[in-house]
């Protein structure tokens, strides 16, 4: 387990803070609001196009801090390793951990590992938790949000949640699609003063249908979507509508939904739209208190109702 940890993790996730002897470290002060998020990874396959389940995991806690108003700073990392796991694999996963790491400008300063016997796992599982800094009095939430504002998003969806799906190599399909595992900060701090922001989250399960959802059901407000503003690559369209998908439910894990005010919303799609990672950005809805649902308009002038996900359509996608 030692040589494990040293050669390994230790070597190529190497800061000034880590300290693989020690059962504590101290973190260097930081000012503003401090804030923490914690999550889990279980991704089958491990390896995408795209990216790992290294990669994802670190994508994944500094994004759930960035769409709150804080940028990450420190991460914890626990490893669950299965026996047979082969070692050129986690060196592959721990590698591209410690470049998305470097990209994201956040530290792993603490970590354990543990090896559970072959068969009472998957590979390898982790869990990360992020501490992060926000500006003081910096608010955003569910509760901002009123009607009339508007909903973007930073890019196509869709895109990881189908890339998982063609990887497991169950249907026989071969496509072009990377997953858009990326981390989201530059587009987070891009709206962070806008006097309008309201709302921001990853549409990571359940994909951007269950974000909609989240707002209707903590606002009471309506949603109505325009689907010929909803960006979708046409090679996910095509997947999905061959294997039943609807793009909407699946999960992205480098896009951002916003809810800004009317009077913002133009000023932050040019902001977006200026970054190499929202070109394709598009103001997609808007909250509308004369409906109670989440109501799609389709490319031929109807509607229907986007229902809330009953069952996970891809489990172990994240």
């Amino acid at each position: 387990m030692r040589k494990l940890i040293e050669e390994v993790f230790a070597s190529q996730l190497a800061n000034p803070i880590l300290d693989s002897n020690a059962d504590a470290i101290t973190l260097p002060a930081l000012t503003g609001d401090l804030m923490m998020s914690v999550d889990g990874f279980t991704v089958k396959p491990l390896e995408f196009p795209g990216g790992n389940i290294g990669s994802l995991a670190i994508h994944g806690t500094v994004n759930d801090l960035a769409v709150s108003g804080a940028i990450a700073k420190y991460l914890s990392l626990s490893a669950i390793i299965e026996e047979g796991l082969e070692l050129r694999t986690l060196q592959r996963i721990v590698h591209a951990m410690a470049e998305a790491a470097k990209e994201s400008g956040v530290l792993i300063v603490c970590g354990d590992t543990k090896v559970v016997p072959r068969g009472d796992g998957s590979g390898v599982y982790f869990t990360t938790t992020g501490i992060g800094v926000r500006k003081c009095e910096f608010s955003i939430g569910l509760k901002n949000i009123i009607s009339g504002d508007q909903i973007l998003v930073s890019g196509p969806v869709g895109d990881h949640g189908t890339a998982i799906m063609l990887a497991r190599e169950q249907f026989g399909l071969n496509a072009d699609v990377q997953s858009d595992s990326a981390n989201v900060i530059e587009l987070c701090k891009a709206l962070y003063d806008l006097p309008g922001l309201r709302f921001m989250r990853d549409p990571t399960r359940g994909g951007l249908a269950t974000v909609l959802h989240e707002i209707n059901r903590a606002t009471k407000l309506g949603i109505r979507m325009h689907q010929v503003n909803i960006p979708v690559r046409d090679t996910v369209n095509t997947v999905c509508e061959m294997l039943g998908y609807d793009p909407l439910y699946l999960a992205c894990e480098g896009r951002v939904v916003a809810v800004v005010s009317e009077d913002d919303a133009e000023q932050a799609l040019s902001l977006w739209r200026a970054l190499p990672q929202g070109g394709d950005s598009q103001i997609i809805g808007e909250v509308d208190s004369s409906i109670s649902q989440v109501v799609l308009e389709t490319p031929l002038g109807g509607e229907r109702i986007l229902e809330e996900l009953e069952d996970d359509p891809l489990p172990r996608i994240c």
